[in-house]
This record gives structure tokens, C-alpha cells and sequence, in this order.
């Protein structure tokens, strides 16, 4: 019995690295063109952005008058990258970076899989996920970032200062991974992480801000955009479009976004609403008493789907965060996460249809395009509810009580009704 366990267990990782091999070699031939993918040519962001901001980093200072340059001091190690594979020409090095790390991911999931308690689900997440998102995956730098995000949390199980570094470094590279400190058990867990990131932050933006100027010259950048036509409220303005509204689309800080009356307002509640999310986060924390081994990944999934939500950009590179985060999750066996999961994969092979396929129909705000981004974002929703839900019932005293008494109570009624003449 148990030679034929690890026998199908050495089947299955097997199966799941050829069908990573597979992907990945569509992947690699999309972005280097020998395939060509309808719709926007998705490598330009880094054979002439990326490149633009390269050159400009070698000069010794951040990209400090080009606005689409948003990104925290660290994001300039990522553009700089390609340098570690000097033989190969700038775009192509970038894409052979961004292969590794996903390669790498790959690799910590599987071995985390394989150890006592742990399961391969997170893995097989990995490998089905990514290339639904098609060539855009492999065309940012967000994957890079997804890794040290799923690092963090992996190594944060056994070694919380290793898990407050790395959260710290992936804050300088795009922000949002400091959300994975959102779920460490409170107690020494939390102390030895949070103060680990506090300290490598510190490090790392002070010798950031003395060694070349500007480096925080994206918040203001960041602080001035506007609402990206992919975002959730820009479904209100792609529905008004149909009724004669009167704004445009136009190319700001590097995305597509609306302009006209009542923009800033909505904008102004998506913003509303990351604080709103923000403030749940707190509450949670706050009421939260159960935090099991997985309780960190849990968290920090359901707190990336709020904020990628909320926010006024929801660009297609992004759905490679909660992918990541949620692969974690599911590597441990007592994750309840298993349905939002499932939900963000849906979403990431309908991000494809929107963008690079039908990105044209987006821009136009015609019913498919519309579809699409109601389809897409109303999936996302629903993820972030169930993850909400979940870890609130997982880690809150009595709602648990009150989930079991509320079943009790339906069955009594229903024994009731049943028993009426």
C-alpha cells in the first residue's frame, strides 16, 4: 500500500512537470515570436519600456520623468535584470528571467507538496494557472515578483524572520506582497516577522534612496492615476457608454483608462473601497484567535483579492498575484480555500479573452467587451467574498458556533414542516 502511494505520488509530480515543460515551451515561443498571439503585441512593454527604463537606470538615476515608471525603488533590480545574461540580447534575457522564476516556483510548491501533511494541489494550481494567462505572464515582471511572494510564505512555516525579509524585498519590488505578514499567528510568529521586514525595509529604501536619486518619485506618479478601463468601477462607464455617456478612453500613465464626468468620483470610491477592505483586514485581526499552519497563506490570499478588486488597475499581469498566493494555500491540506481558488483560475482564462484577444472589444465598450469584463471582475468578486468568508470562519471564536446552530435550526424546521398534517 504504501510503496504504491509514493509510486503514484512520483507519477503525479512527474505528470505535473511534463505539463509544466509543455506550457511553458508555448509560453517561451509566444513571447519570443516564433508564435503569433492575436491582439496587442504584449512584448513591447519590455523590449522598448522596460529597455527605455534600463538605460535610463544605467545612467544612475530612477526614471524620474517618464510617469509611468510606478514602481518602488527595488522594481529597478527586476528591469536591470537582463544584465545577468549579458549574451543574450536585452527582451530575451528578460523573458529566460521570468521562465526561471516561474520554474522556481514550480519547484518550491512541489517540494513543499511532497512533505508529511502537504499535497500536490498547489502545484498542478501553478501549472494550470499561468499559462491561461497566456504571453502577458511572461511579458512583466509581475511573475518575478509572485515568486518572492510564495517564497515568503512557504519559508515563513518554519522561519518567520526569513518570511518578514523576504515580504519586506517584494514590498520594494511591487507593494502588494507585503500583504502576506497580514496572517502570522500572533505571538512570537508575528514579532519575529514583522520586525524582520521592518528592519530589511529600512536597509533596503534607505541604501536605495542615498545610492541613486528618486527613488521614491513613483508615489507621486502612482498618487495621479486615474480609473484603467479593466478595473472594476470602469464597468460602471462601460454600461454608461451604451446610454450615450459622454467620456472617452485615453493612454495614461502607461494603461488605458477613462476620462470624463464622474471618473474622479468613482475613482475616488474604488479608493474608497480599498480602505473599506483595509479596515475588514484590521477587524479580522483583531477577532481572529484559531491560526493554524496554513492561516498565513489564507490570509494573505483573501487580503490580495481585496485590494486587486478595490483597486482602479486591474491589469492582466495582476491575476498572476492571487494565483501565486493561492497555490500556497493549497498546498496544505487544511486550507478551506479550495473554491475561491478555483474561481481566480476561471478568472485568469477569461482575462486572456479580454486581453490580449479581445482587447479591441474592451476599448469599445461593445457587448462583448463589456461581457467579458463583467464576467472576469464579477468572478473575482466572488473569490474575494468566499475567501472572506472562510477565513472568518476559520479563525474567528463563534462563528463556527453560530454556523452549526444555524444548521441545526434548519434541520429542525425542516423536521417540522415534515411532521405537519
Amino acid at each position: 500500500m504504501t510503496v504504491r502511494t509514493g509510486t503514484s505520488g512520483r507519477w503525479g509530480r512527474g505528470l505535473s512537470l511534463a505539463v509544466w515543460g509543455l506550457t511553458r515551451a508555448v509560453l517561451l515561443l509566444c513571447v519570443f515570436k516564433v508564435f503569433t498571439v492575436p491582439g496587442p503585441d504584449v512584448t513591447v512593454d519590455v523590449s522598448v519600456i522596460y529597455r527605455g527604463w534600463y538605460e535610463v537606470l544605467h545612467t544612475g538615476s530612477y526614471p524620474l520623468d517618464d510617469v509611468t515608471w510606478q514602481y518602488p525603488p527595488a522594481a529597478a533590480l527586476a528591469v536591470l535584470s537582463p544584465d545577468l545574461l549579458p549574451f543574450l540580447e536585452y527582451a530575451s534575457a528578460f523573458f529566460v528571467l521570468v521562465f526561471l522564476c516561474d520554474a522556481l516556483v514550480f519547484g518550491l510548491l512541489l517540494y513543499a507538496g511532497s512533505r508529511p501533511g502537504m499535497r500536490d494541489a498547489g502545484a498542478w494550481l501553478w501549472v494550470v494557472g499561468v499559462p491561461l494567462l497566456g504571453p502577458t505572464v511572461y511579458a512583466r515582471y509581475d511573475l518575478m515578483v509572485t515568486a518572492v511572494a510564495v517564497a515568503a510564505l512557504l519559508a515563513g512555516v518554519r522561519h518567520p524572520r526569513v518570511l518578514g525579509a523576504l515580504a519586506a524585498f517584494g514590498t520594494l519590488l511591487k507593494v502588494w506582497p507585503v500583504l502576506v505578514l497580514v496572517g502570522t499567528a500572533k505571538g512570537r510568529s508575528t514579532r519575529r516577522s514583522w520586525s524582520s521586514a521592518v528592519v530589511t525595509a529600512v536597509v533596503l529604501a534607505s541604501a536605495a534612496a542615498v545610492a541613486v536619486p528618486g527613488a521614491f518619485a513613483f508615489l507621486t506618479f502612482q498618487r495621479d492615476r486615474g480609473l484603467e478601463i479593466e478595473s472594476l468601477g470602469a464597468l460602471v462607464f462601460h454600461v454608461a457608454r451604451q446610454f450615450g455617456w459622454e467620456g472617452r478612453v485615453e493612454l495614461r500613465y502607461g494603461s488605458m483608462e477613462f476620462a470624463g464626468p464622474q471618473v474622479a468620483l468613482v475613482s475616488t470610491l474604488a479608493l474608497a473601497l480599498s480602505v473599506l477592505g483595509f479596515g475588514w483586514l484590521l477587524v479580522w485581526r483583531f477577532r481572529a484567535r484559531t491560526f493554524a499552519v496554513h492561516t498565513p497563506a489564507d490570509a494573505a490570499f483573501t487580503a490580495v483579492l481585496l485590494f486587486t478588486v478595490t483597486s482602479r488597475v486591474i491589469s492582466p499581469q495582476y491575476m498572476v498575484w492571487p494565483l501565486g498566493v493561492a497555490a500556497v494555500c493549497l498546498v496544505f491540506r487544511g486550507s478551506r480555500m479550495a473554491v475561491p481558488a478555483c474561481l481566480v483560475v476561471v478568472a485568469t482564462a477569461v482575462t486572456v479573452l479580454e486581453f490580449p484577444l479581445g482587447f479591441a472589444h474592451v476599448v469599445a465598450s461593445d457587448a462583448e467587451g463589456v461581457a467579458l469584463m463583467a464576467v472576469r471582475n464579477g468572478l473575482l468578486v466572488a473569490a474575494t467574498l468566499g475567501a472572506g468568508r472562510r477565513l472568518w470562519r476559520a479563525t474567528v471564536p463563534g462563528a463556527r458556533e453560530v454556523r452549526g446552530a444555524e444548521r441545526i435550526s434548519r434541520a429542525g424546521r425542516a423536521g417540522t414542516h415534515a411532521s405537519a398534517p
